[in-house]
């Protein structure tokens, strides 16, 4: 501990995101620099580099010069690491407490948060889990009322995106309205042509390939040379899939439909799909590109090609199963076996042929064997595994809620009611001193009464254990999301995405069995959680 505590090459991180900016000076990156350097020249400590990530969130740790920092420390070129306080290092408890318990003491770097008194060569730092814990609470919040106001926005038809559609552009006079884009919008009218006349969505693709026209992704990077130029390559040639996604999108009928996916977390940036009866809907909201009558012809052509013997065909794996060997999708092609609904062949192959990969493919219902059978093998919980995981997560659920929520809380009441009195003296100081007049004193006097009656009232609402209803309801939720992984009997898309984030099929090959010739498919499984 002694020799730990006399090396002083010290370093400091700053950060500053774009809602600690909103704040004022009080957290900007000068402040903090000045701060900092002053406590390590009290401290006697050599300034060895600083790293400063402005404009990044606290609940992503992907930051550049995060990153340069943590490659630095691996070189040992620093023995403490100087912060203003631990929500300057990020806003996510479980990875700070990560950094705080495991990565800095394995290299032998001190942590020092100067305003939370957390100096990490002490043994008393107790109170660093329960700061963290309210430092991710404060991320939580902020995200909350984003995707609070952002909803509000959607409700009223505002479009929210960062892009415009393919086909629109976003209105000069006003951001969240849509124009159509003269050039797109008429490629957008003739694939609407094509296809009501019978095309397929292969064919249009391929058409449009041959005049040369660009498809989306690179139309947006032309449109916006900001863009990352790798797009270009990525994205350089239609495809049948995304001719499909403008076929169905009720976009280019004047309708704003938003909210179609939805966060994991606000700490991830995975997202999952929603169920089309969740999605915002405003009709009416900009110019049409394409008539109503159109549009459901080309519906019900495309529900006609879905539709089989025993209905309509849904093809689970889309989106999740890739060629093995040159990534493109696997794509839904016919089959002569049968009872079969449909195989599964490489996209490359089905568009352009040997020049592009391999003809191998695989039955839809033997890889909905392998993908049901590779499940319940990893991920299905028995009766009891599903009472130990809800006991000890529910531990973990109880001390963050009743312990913290409620009390902070009441904190920020407490401290908001404190403030409207402070309003409320020095209103009446500035009316004796005659600093204002009647005409403004009663009317601020009045709103500032109000606002105290009001946080007063939601004062007392809050017992101290006004946290077990919103509790109760959290356990319930948590409860049936386990109990979903019991006793899995069928596959279904939020299942898929909740545990598989990749299938690769490969090329299969044949083996020679008592019973004749037997095919071997080459099949890859990647689980989100193994």
């Amino acid at each position: 501990m002694h020799d730990r505590i006399a090396a002083n090459r010290a370093v400091l991180y700053l950060r500053l995101s774009r809602d600690d900016a909103n704040r004022g000076e009080s957290e900007s990156i000068h402040n903090q620099r000045a701060l900092l350097r002053e406590y390590a020249a009290r401290q006697g400590f050599s300034m060895a580099d600083e790293y400063v990530d402005d404009g990044w969130p606290g609940t992503n740790f992907d930051r550049p010069r995060f990153q340069d920092m943590l490659r630095d420390m691996e070189q040992h070129r620093f023995d403490i690491v100087l912060v203003k306080d631990l929500s300057r290092l990020g806003r996510d408890y479980i990875q700070i407490g990560r950094y705080i318990e495991l990565v800095f003491p394995e290299h032998g770097v001190r942590l020092i948060a100067v305003n939370d008194g957390l100096d990490t060569a002490r043994a008393d730092t107790d109170m660093a889990p329960f700061r963290n814990v309210v430092n991710e609470m404060y991320a939580r919040d902020t995200s909350r009322k984003i995707r609070s106001a952002l909803r509000a926005k959607m409700q009223e038809g505002k479009f929210v995106g960062n892009f415009a559609p393919y086909g629109y552009q976003k209105d000069p006079r006003d951001k969240n309205h849509l124009i159509p884009d003269g050039y797109a919008a008429q490629i957008v009218r003739q694939i609407f042509i094509w296809a009501a006349a019978g095309s397929r969505p292969a064919e249009i693709a391929r058409r449009l390939g041959e005049r040369g026209e660009p498809p989306p992704a690179l139309y947006r990077c032309q449109a916006h040379p900001e863009l990352n130029p790798d797009c270009y390559s990525k994205h350089k040639e239609w495809t049948a899939g995304g001719v499909s996604r403008i076929l169905r999108d009720t976009v280019y009928l004047g309708c704003i439909a938003q909210g179609k996916t939805d966060k994991i977390s606000f700490k991830s940036k995975k997202t999952r799909e929603k169920q089309p009866e969740e999605w915002i809907v405003v009709p009416e909201r900009h110019e049409p590109l394409v008539s109503v009558q159109t549009f459901e012809t080309v519906q019900h052509q495309r529900a006609s090609r879905r539709c089989g013997r025993k209905g309509t065909f849904e093809n689970l794996f889309s989106g999740l199963a890739f060629c093995m060997d040159c990534g493109k999708a696997m794509s839904t092609v016919g089959t002569r076996k049968k009872g079969s609904a449909a195989n599964l062949a490489c996209g490359a192959y089905k568009l352009h042929g040997t020049s592009a990969c391999s003809n191998h493919f695989i039955a839809y219902e033997s890889l909905y064997r392998c993908v049901l059978e590779a499940v319940r093998r990893y991920a299905c919980l028995s009766e009891k595994e599903c009472d130990d995981l809800f006991e000890r997560l529910n531990r973990r659920l109880r001390l963050a809620e009743r312990e913290q929520e409620a009390g902070r809380e009441r904190e920020w009441l407490d401290q908001e009611l404190a403030r409207m009195q402070r309003l409320v003296a020095q209103l009446y100081e500035d009316r004796s001193a005659g600093r204002i007049g009647g005409t403004n004193f009663y009317p601020l006097l009045e709103r500032y009464e109000q606002k105290t009656a009001q946080l007063q009232k939601q004062r007392d609402a809050l017992q101290p254990d006004a946290g077990d209803a919103g509790l109760w309801q959290q356990q319930e939720h948590l409860r049936a999301l386990i109990r979903q992984y019991k006793d899995i009997d069928e596959l279904t898309p939020p299942l898929l995405f909740e545990l598989i984030g990749r299938i690769e099929v490969g090329q299969g090959t044949y083996e020679k069995t008592e019973r004749g010739r037997a095919k071997r498919q080459k099949l890859s499984i990647s689980f989100r959680f193994l």
